[in-house]
């Protein structure tokens, strides 16, 4: 499933996907693959994404629904 919260949560930072992989140190590959719902990041990688963005776990990460 595509992470559309996250990928607009970057947008309205104004962060490029190589901006925020800076920011939580990872490569621009894999915020695409995340957002493009091809890679499951992990817990802390998730809190690094949800700090660098100032958003909550559950803002980006919940699924609705379930």
């Amino acid at each position: 499933m595509k992470n559309l919260k996250m990928k607009s949560a970057r947008a309205a930072k104004d962060f490029s996907q190589e901006q925020l992989a800076k920011a939580t140190g990872v490569t621009r590959q894999t915020i695409g693959m995340i957002e493009a719902g091809k890679y499951n990041p992990t817990l802390s990688l998730c809190v690094a994404i949800c700090k660098a963005l100032g958003k909550t776990l559950d803002e980006l990460f919940w699924e609705e629904g379930t």
